[in-house]
């Protein structure tokens, strides 16, 4: 237990004890976790039985939100409007995703942009931070029914390959959700801590973590040295897991009975019919030699071993990526003193002997492969609650740090509870056509607008040869040493133009204040979201009205009459749009325009290319 400050409507101050949670937020499934007398153990549901909560989140007819077993339900009968695999879009654009649209039985907005990928549901568009924070949401009740007390702090895990913007995304799902996330930890890391490797200060090996989920397979490599958790490399996979061994067994069902795959490719029911089948099956043969079932009214059979030929390159598949990663790491099979196994997919018996095989030693497998993520994740919790008093807490950022976007919009570089020192950057470009001078203003605070935040400094990068709009890249560097002096530092990569400035150590703000600023951020979540979702496609709105304005300016040749007047009218509606409150209909109507002038584009790109070729000989 751990006392927070809590922020009184009279300005006053009051303490009360709060469980720190740890979550594991899955692909396919996430559960929570808690201490109980010294020993770490996840919440089962109400009939005490599954610790699993399914990571689907269903939207019915009458605008009510299932998550869960119950969304689960729904993907054979409603796949449009039940939302899967959320995960793999965190921190993703469309470009990041367009390559594998076809997996989802939803919706994702086309906008061809860099901007963050959007879900449509019916005539609303989500994002998958809106989307994971229902699953979180989920997980906060069943802890709050069990331990019947609210719950406000979390750690929640991430694959070791995230990156800044997915942390990040993690990290607002769960304020949406009502959490303050005090740490990101890495899912390696947390399978770990569940065994007790890397609780001893004294101890120094290399482990090697084997995590093969229902959707994605990872495998890394940590050095633990002084309590110290290094990610020496990671390899992986993220389309490969239980999923493909149940599509192997899927298309031997369909085969037995006569059903054809562009019958189920084109009945989404009936494929997921099928699929939840195969699952059901690949459980049972991990116990049982055979399994008979029935689809479509006709019996289906398949043995062990069978399906242990049939997944054996999808191993094999894992084990070559446990090369790649120990090649990476500079490690060699004789240093891994330990291999911890991650993920129901392992229970799997030839995968189980297929890691032994590879790795020379018994893997790590006594705890549930399904909680061992979230049971590292409440121990983590209650190291951050200061009950593991051997181990040492390295100093950490109280406050996020951040810098102000287009809108008055707060753009997190270093988020709160980062260790210090530390260093993190970002990206960025102009939004002005010939911008030669940027201001840079600097930010302290957990709130999307910079007007509730607390403004640290700000410079004017000066000197940026004129150019137009996105094509400056501007990188901009926060750096804070040991002694929490921050360095913010901007450059023009293509120029090399440079400036930085230096902010002391913000220690003027008192600990009520920054009780307050965190509590406002998480009870102001929801509609802080609405906010910056809106001058979000606003921003994305305006940057294609300026874009669209020159497209038929520059292509009037080779644009018909009629085709001038519908871009021009899809034009007209969406700044129309972009003048209300509502960002679903900012976004149909960005839709629209893309899904109108994309074909338009192409031709207008292939005519360039022809007239650039033109008299060439190639």
């Amino acid at each position: 237990m751990a006392i927070i400050p809590i922020n009184l409507q009279d300005g006053s101050i009051v303490k009360f004890a709060d469980s720190i949670i740890g979550i594991d937020l899955g692909t396919t499934n996430s559960l929570v976790a808690c201490m109980q007398d010294g020993q770490p153990y996840c919440v089962k549901d109400a009939a005490g039985k599954n610790a699993l909560v399914p990571s689907v989140v269903h939207f019915a007819a009458d605008g009510s939100v299932v998550v869960g077993e119950a969304a689960r339900a729904h993907l054979i009968t409603d796949p449009a409007n039940t939302i899967y695999s959320v995960k793999r879009l965190m921190g993703k654009s469309y470009r990041d995703v367009e390559d594998i649209q076809g997996f989802f039985g939803y919706k994702i907005l086309d906008d061809d942009t860099e901007s963050l990928v959007k879900v449509r549901v019916k005539d609303r568009y989500f994002t998958p931070v809106e989307l994971s924070a229902d699953i979180l949401r989920e997980l906060k009740r069943r802890i709050e029914a069990e331990l019947g007390q609210p719950v406000t702090r979390a750690v929640i895990t991430v694959p070791a390959y995230f990156n800044d913007n997915q942390r990040q995304a993690t990290r607002d799902a769960g304020k949406l959700a009502g959490l303050d996330v005090l740490r990101i930890v890495n899912e390696p890391t947390a399978a770990a801590l569940a065994y007790g490797i890397g609780l001893d200060p004294g101890q120094s090996e290399i482990i090697a973590v084997y995590d093969l989920g229902g959707g994605t397979f990872d495998i890394s490599i940590l050095q633990i040295q002084d309590g110290i958790f290094e990610v020496l490399a990671t390899n992986g996979d993220t389309f490969l897991g239980g999923d493909d061994f149940d599509q192997v067994i899927a298309a031997l069902f369909a085969a037995q009975s006569g059903i054809s795959a562009d019958t189920v490719a084109a009945d989404k029911s009936l494929g997921q019919e099928i699929r939840l089948l195969a699952e059901t099956a690949k459980k049972a043969l991990s116990q049982s030699e055979v399994f008979e079932g029935i689809v479509a009214g006709k019996p289906v059979r398949i043995t062990r071993a069978a399906f242990e030929q049939g997944i054996e390159p999808l191993v094999r598949r894992t084990l070559d990526c446990c090369a790649n990663a120990l090649r990476d790491a500079k490690v060699g099979l004789d240093k891994i003193d330990k291999v911890v196994l991650v993920g129901g997919s392992t229970r799997v018996p030839l995968v189980k002997s297929g890691v032994a095989d590879f790795f020379g030693k018994t893997p790590f497998d006594a705890l549930d492969p399904d909680e061992v993520v979230a049971l590292g994740a409440a121990i983590q919790a209650d190291i951050l609650a200061g009950n593991q008093k051997d181990l040492l807490l390295l100093d950490i950022t109280p406050l996020s740090l951040g810098i102000e976007t287009v809108g008055g919009l707060m753009d997190t570089i270093i988020p709160r509870n980062s260790k210090v020192p530390n260093r993190a950057g970002r990206q960025y470009t102009t939004s002005v056509d010939g911008q030669k001078n940027l201001k840079i203003a600097v930010y302290q605070g957990e709130r999307d607008l910079v007007q509730h935040n607390r403004k640290l400094g700000e410079f004017i990068l000066r000197g940026i040869p004129p150019m137009p709009a996105g094509l400056p890249k501007i990188d901009i560097q926060f750096i804070i040493n040991a002694d929490g002096i921050l360095t913010v530092r901007a450059k023009e990569l293509r120029s090399g133009v440079e400036q930085e400035i230096d902010i002391r150590p913000t220690y003027g703000i008192s600990e009520e204040d920054m009780a307050r600023m965190l509590l406002d951020s998480i009870s102001n979540a929801t509609e802080d979201m609405r906010i910056r979702g809106l001058l979000e496609a606003r921003n994305e709105a305006n940057n294609l009205l300026n874009s669209g304005d020159k497209f038929l300016e520059q292509n009037a040749d080779i644009l018909s009459e009629a085709e001038k007047a519908t871009t021009k009218n899809l034009l007209i509606d969406l700044r129309k749009a972009t003048e209300t409150e509502d960002k679903d209909l900012i976004h149909r109507a960005i839709e629209e325009l893309n899904a109108y002038t994309s074909p338009l584009a192409h031709r207008a790109m292939d005519e360039t290319i022809r007239g650039a070729m033109r008299g060439k000989k190639v």
